[in-house]
Parts: C-alpha cells; sequence; structure tokens
C-alpha cells in the first residue's frame, strides 16, 4: 500500500533566543495542504512573505559555513537546519511555518524542542501519496579532504565521520539508518558545538549574538565549559548528523539512499544538495526507473514567464513560477498588492480581488505548464475552454500572496483538462477545473 504524505493535526509553537540573532523570536507550525511542501512566512513583516523550503532558495550569505539561509528579495530565514531536521525526521511533508523574526529560536541547541512541540500537535495523513527521492546511481562531491557521496540504499541511511585536532573530540564515527524513532531517540537530541578558541572570531562577525551554555556546547582545552555529562559520548558527529539531515530537507522529498560525509558542514553540504537536485531534475522519479524528461527549470523569474506567455499589463497574473512538471503539475504565485488596477472600483471602501480573475490568475498558472510541453511557446496561445466545480471559499485582500497549485487531469491532443486550488497562507481560498486549448496565434502558423 502506498504511503500518505503527512501534516501537522493543529497548531502548536515555541519561543525563544535566536543563536545568531540574539532576538526574541517566535515560531507557529500550521498544517497545510497535500503537495504544499514546507514554507516559511514572515509574520513580522507587512507584506507577510513566504518563503518556499527549495534548494533554489538557498543564499549565500557570509555565515554560509555556519548555517543555512533561504529567502528571496523580500525576506529570508536563517539557521532553518534544526526546524527542518525536526519536520523531516518525524516524517511531516506540509507544514506552513509562521515566525516573527529572521531566525528560530534556539531553545537547547538541539532540535529536541521542536520535537517535542510537533509530535504534542500529533501527525494527520493526507490523501496525496508520498513521493520518495529513489536513488539509482552514486553521486560523489569532494572538496579537498572533504567528501559527500550518495549510493543507492533500499531505505534511509546516514554515515558520517568528523576528525578535530582537539582531544575532547578527535575522529567520531556514526552509522544510523533513519527512522522516526532512530532519529527521535539517536539525533534529535544532539546538541550543536564551538571551540571555545573560535568564539571570539565568531562574534566579531556578528554571530552567536545569542549563544550560550544553555543552547550549545562550548569545548575548551581543558574541557566543556558546560555543566553537566554530555548526551551521548560521540554528541559532536551526531549533531553533525542532524544538520545534514535538514540539509538534504531542502530537497522537498524523502529519500531513498545511502547518505555518507566525511568531514562536512552546511557550505559543503548544500553543494552535495545541489548535485542531488541537479539529477533529480534529470530523472522522472514518477515513471519507470531511469526514463529521461525534458529539462525544464523548477522555478521561472517574471521575465521567463513573460517570454512564455502573450499576457502583458494590466493582465498578466503570475509573478512566479515555483515549480514545474510539464504535463504533471505546476505550482505559482500572484502577488496581491493595492496598486492592482482592478481595486479602484472593486470595491474602493473595501478592496476585494474579483473572483473571476482568481480563476484567470489559476488559468494563466496553467498555462505555463501547457506552453512549457511545446517547442516554440512564442508561436501558441492557450485559450480557456471551460470551467467546472469552481467554488471561492475565502476573499483575496491586498497584502495576501496567493499560491496557485494545479495538476493535469487530462491530455488529450491539444486540449487539457486541470484541476486548480488557490491558498493563501496555507488556507484554501478557491478551486476549479479548468479546460483549455493549444492553439497557433493567427500570425504564426505552422
Amino acid at each position: 500500500m502506498a504511503e500518505r504524505q503527512r501534516t501537522i493535526a493543529r497548531e502548536a509553537g515555541l519561543s525563544g533566543i535566536g543563536l545568531h540573532s540574539g532576538v526574541e523570536t517566535s515560531v507557529v507550525f500550521k498544517p497545510a495542504p497535500p503537495g504544499a511542501g514546507v514554507r516559511f512566512v514572515r509574520t513580522d513583516l507587512e507584506s507577510r512573505p513566504s518563503i518556499e523550503v527549495a534548494v533554489e532558495r538557498v543564499l549565500a550569505t557570509r555565515d554560509f559555513a555556519r548555517r543555512t539561509t533561504i529567502g528571496g528579495p523580500e525576506a529570508s530565514v536563517g539557521t532553518v537546519e534544526h526546524v527542518l531536521a525536526a519536520l523531516r525526521g518525524l516524517g511531516i511533508d506540509n507544514a506552513v511555518v509562521e515566525i516573527d523574526a529572521a531566525e528560530p529560536p534556539e531553545p537547547d541547541g538541539s532540535c529536541a524542542p521542536y520535537v517535542d512541540v510537533l509530535k504534542r500537535a500529533g501527525a494527520d495523513e493526507q490523501e496525496a501519496e508520498r513521493v520518495y527521492f529513489v536513488l539509482e546511481e552514486p553521486i560523489v562531491f569532494r572538496a579537498g579532504d572533504i567528501e559527500l557521496k550518495a549510493l543507492p540504499y533500499d531505505g534511509f541511511k546516514i554515515s558520517f565521520t568528523i576528525e578535530y585536532d582537539h582531544p575532547l573530540i578527535g575522529t567520531q564515527h556514526i552509522s544510523l539508518d533513519i527512522s522516526e524513532e532512530v532519529f527521535e531517540r539517536e539525533i534529535a537530541p544532539a546538541r550543536t558545538f564551538s571551540l571555545l578558541k573560535d568564539v571570539e572570531g565568531l562574534k566579531e562577525r556578528g554571530l552567536i549574538k545569542g549563544g550560550s551554555l544553555e543552547n550549545s556546547i562550548v569545548v575548551g582545552e581543558e574541557g566543556i565549559l558546560n555543566e553537566g555529562p554530555l548526551r551521548f559520548e560521540d554528541e559532536f558527529v551526531r549533531h553533525k548528523v542532524l544538520d545534514l539531515l535538514g540539509d538534504l530537507s531542502l530537497l522537498g522529498r524523502p529519500l531513498r539512499m545511502h547518505v555518507i560525509s566525511r568531514k562536512s558542514g552546511h557550505s559543503t553540504n548544500l553543494e552535495f544538495v545541489k548535485m542531488l537536485h541537479t539529477h533529480l531534475l534529470k530523472t522522472d522519479q514518477g515513471a519507470a526507473p531511469g526514463r529521461q524528461v525534458r529539462e525544464v527549470p523548477t522555478s521561472l523569474m517574471i521575465d521567463q514567464i513573460r517570454s512564455i506567455m502573450p499576457h502583458r499589463y494590466p493582465f498578466l497574473l503570475v509573478d512566479r513560477i515555483l515549480s514545474l512538471e510539464p504535463g504533471k503539475r505546476v505550482v505559482g504565485i500572484k502577488n496581491v498588492t493595492i496598486n492592482e488596477p482592478f481595486f479602484v472600483g472593486h470595491f474602493p471602501s473595501g478592496p476585494i480581488m474579483p473572483a473571476v480573475l482568481i480563476i484567470e490568475a489559476m488559468a494563466q498558472v496553467g498555462g505555463v505548464m501547457l506552453l512549457s510541453m511545446v517547442e516554440s511557446p512564442e508561436k501558441k496561445l492557450v485559450y480557456f475552454m471551460g470551467i467546472d466545480k469552481a467554488k471561492f471559499r475565502k476573499p483575496v485582500v491586498p497584502g495576501d500572496q496567493i499560491r496557485f497549485e494545479l495538476e493535469m487531469i487530462k491530455l488529450r491532443m491539444k486540449t487539457c483538462r486541470m484541476k486548480g486550488k488557490a491558498f493563501v497562507d496555507g488556507a484554501l481560498v478557491a478551486e476549479a477545473e479548468l479546460t483549455s486549448a493549444l492553439v497557433d496565434k493567427p500570425d504564426s502558423p505552422d
């Protein structure tokens, strides 16, 4: 029986101090629909920007080697690895993480507090099937004496080796088949650590402003500065596994492979994740093993959308394509601002986006998928032929970001039928089934 995707059953959250920012911050985990993945929403900013957890959202910041940061032009969130490890380790595929600062709290340096919160929230099995990244050939990354490799494996396993020129750490190795139980017991409690000789340098770079002996192990020349024993004899290498698991979560799906690391950190983890992502794009995991598909960018910026779609201001209603699987699925967003021309008359005293334009924007996102399947999209048009089962559940207002998710139901010759849903902050606002046809532009006959 196929495994099902999971989200959390109810809202849950926690507060604390950000490790590097030193700012009081809170996170609230909320359920998300099937296929939504994980995304952060910055509730402290007026526009409430949404940041999808994806390889394309990784930012190469100056502290790239110390933590993982994701974001875009509007906002970013740093030190996301412990949150992501907790979600993936507990098998949560879809969730919204609302955060009121640029960094999650770091209660004790591990992800055990997040595990506790998510366990209390409970898990909810969803109708959609879980899609795995199944590796069928070795992938190797090397940078000096650092090595990361992934091998085909019937399960998910991580093996990690660290080597430190410090007698209290030295060489440590661990190899674990990662299940929810193993993650919760063997990995989640392992805390982050720093060498005392590195602390001043980190502070000079504006990092660890919220660091303390409460949320980090500090290793001095004579011993560990923290009170109490280590949680594991090899706690240092276990935390490295935790960080790697969080970074691998950027691939957006659970893994079927054996990942082996020697001396890697965040920067090399992320380079390796990019290699895996490139391999994923070249392989249609939903089809027969080894089947190749036409390579299409997983995301499209507005200039790329304009090169495909004929629409222009004020009727181009797609700002970005977040993911695209030609002939299967597409996810796009529309940022709704008070400057939209339709708000002048709909309605001046209480602006609401017209329902017909929500459907039009949904159709345009679907049109991008349809046009991406042809060799010369600039010579084609997508004609909107029908709407069925349309429902509008909540109004869309200025400041909202609409996330459109469309799946292909039927494709025959040049006609297709798609099922579309529109979400704002994880809540369903509209849905419909759309029928469209692909035709030649009048001035561009074949």
